[in-house]
């Protein structure tokens, strides 16, 4: 749960990416994928596609995109809290997932989180810890999902990226797939609900991308950190019709 989307600010600027109050590196760690934790995914898994079967008019299009195994570094648009039930209905896997450590705060999504195993991430600040645990999970093989725009966006469309899925995907060289989401805003799920209706939902992967041609170190590291976030959100916006594309909107148009 991350709450309704934030209000735009007085002057209908969008308000800064939020910063985790609090430091808690005790909370961050890679899980043990312990036949508990199997079994737990396994049973979140099918309430996944349950709830999505029976909640969504859901479309899935560019299912073959997804790797039969990792390591790779799956990218989504965030844009509600049902993004992760639609995209985890449609995998053939469990991912790691990064998750904020804001949602600690609602007691019943930490327990949730946990069952399930999730890194948590401290946002708005370079998370070392968080980094080093996913890094690992990529060298173990293992697949990472990730928001990089790195909250709920407050607009309804695409924000800019953060630099955390170009860093692990420098590091890591491993594959970036992108996927884009329409139609799981808050304010389109839960009214719809409330009127049981089921809402029109869409997830289209997109083929993967790599960033080998960037360098992963030295002074160059900066530059390629800031072109491969512009890579990384592209792709993802040209999954998306115009209306969700946001900031990326004018570049799609013009064949970036």
């Amino acid at each position: 749960m991350t709450g309704p989307p934030m209000p735009l600010t007085e002057d209908g600027k969008i308000p800064p990416k939020p910063v985790t109050q609090g430091y808690y590196p005790e909370r961050v760690f890679l899980p043990k994928l312990t036949w508990r934790r199997r079994l737990a995914r396994r049973v979140l898994h099918g309430v996944a596609r349950a709830l999505v079967r029976l909640g969504a008019r859901c479309e899935a299009r560019g299912l073959e995109h997804l790797p039969e195994r990792g390591p790779a570094l799956l990218t989504v648009n965030h844009l509600g809290d049902a993004d992760a039930v639609v995209v985890f209905a449609h995998l053939p896997w469990y991912p790691e997932v990064l998750a904020a450590m804001e949602l600690n705060d609602y007691p019943w999504v930490r327990r949730l989180l946990n069952l399930y195993g999730v890194i948590w991430v401290h946002r708005g600040r370079p998370d070392r810890k968080a980094l080093r645990m996913a890094l690992q999970a990529l060298d173990e093989g293992r697949i990472v999902a990730l928001a990089p725009e790195g909250r709920q966006s407050v607009t309804g469309a695409l924000e800019e990226g953060t630099e955390g899925a170009a860093y692990l995907a420098l590091k890591a060289r491993v594959p970036v797939i992108p996927i884009g989401l329409t139609g799981t805003r808050n304010d389109q799920i839960f009214p719809a609900w409330r009127r049981l209706k089921r809402p029109r939902v869409t997830i289209t992967v997109g083929p993967p991308l790599r960033l080998n041609d960037l360098p992963n170190r030295g002074p160059a590291f900066r530059r390629a950190l800031s072109e491969g976030t512009e890579r990384i959100m592209l792709a993802i916006a040209r999954l998306l019709p115009p209306e969700y594309q946001g900031v990326y909107r004018d570049k799609v148009a013009s064949g970036r």
